[in-house]
């Protein structure tokens, strides 16, 4: 069986933060290294980042000064992939798993291409509550991580889950395997298009998500459209009781967390839009089907983001 027992993470915000300080404090006799370059790479060097109050300090590389590593973690934001795969490349080895648990559907295809596909194992990260206050990180609810093959049959899975498996298990991540693994990232892609984006557009923390009526209404509306967008995209039914499950995993989280959208928009950063609203915006032109709440939360959000810049 295959063993992991060094990580390469590239993309250190509030995912990355969460889920390499537990390897840290659980598993000490993992090596971990850090990928960046520049002046962010001498910033974390020199400042390493608080965690809920801890600082830590991790071994930070250079793209040129990569070894092959067990498992690259990839946790940057979507419009950062391109550059983070290469800045990743020797980092991947034969052997190394790669886990990208980024928002939407395309990671795992844009890195399989890149990598390989038998390397990339599908992953997304559920009821994470941390927020970036300034450039500490201070998280409620670390949740889980879901991931797997496209199919997991209990007893029988590959070689790269169990490794991953053991991995989580010593480093004191949780996570579920499920065995439609597809369903369920659409799933976390519908929860996106309907929880992030209506947070983003209309300034509201969780807490007002969950006892705003007309916020609840505009999330099922855009998540119905994301439905549509998985059915013709990948075959995959998104119904009723799957909306149901997302509002009662959004009413579990604290009142005063924030969506990573809406995050951005405060921070003025650029969003991840276009891999939600832009993905269901471009398959209904393509599908034929209406699509008019995500149309318009790609055109309000575009405009945000033109006001950072201006």
């Amino acid at each position: 069986m295959k063993h992991i027992t060094d990580i390469a993470l590239i993309g250190l915000g509030a995912v990355g933060a969460a889920y390499l300080t537990s390897v840290a404090d659980n598993f000490p006799e993992c090596r971990i290294r850090v990928i960046a370059s520049g002046e962010r790479a001498e910033r974390l060097r020199r400042d390493g980042i608080v965690y809920n109050g801890k600082r830590y300090l991790f071994d930070v590389a250079e793209p040129d000064e990569g070894t092959s590593a067990g498992m690259l973690f990839v946790s940057v934001k979507n419009g950062q992939l391109a550059e983070a795969m290469e800045q990743a490349a020797a980092f991947v080895g034969p052997d190394t798993v790669i886990i990208s648990p980024l928002n939407g559907v395309t990671s795992e295809r844009l890195l399989g291409g890149r990598f390989g596909a038998e390397k990339v194992l599908y992953s997304y990260a559920i009821k994470l509550d941390a927020t970036r206050i300034g450039s500490e990180t201070v998280c409620g609810n670390e949740g889980w991580i879901v991931f797997g093959d496209a199919r997991n049959e209990p007893g029988r899975y590959s070689e790269n889950v169990l490794a991953v498996e053991e991995f989580f298990k010593r480093s004191g991540i949780e996570y579920e395997i499920p065995e439609d693994m597809i369903k369920s990232l659409w799933k976390k892609f519908m929860m996106n298009c309907g929880l992030n984006q209506t947070s983003a557009v209309l300034g509201f923390s969780y807490g007002m998500m969950q006892r705003s009526k007309e916020a609840r209404s505009l999330m099922r509306s855009a998540m119905e459209e994301a439905a549509l967008a998985a059915r013709f995209m990948a075959g995959v039914e998104l119904g009723e009781a799957e909306m149901e499950e997302i509002f009662r995993t959004m009413d579990m989280l604290s009142p005063d967390g924030k969506t990573s959208m809406l995050q951005d928009v405060d921070a003025r950063r650029v969003t991840e839009v276009d891999a939600f609203a832009g993905t269901v915006a471009a398959t209904s032109r393509e599908h034929d089907f209406a699509a008019p709440v995500n149309e318009l939360y790609l055109r309000l959000i575009r405009a945000k983001e033109e006001s950072f810049r201006l």
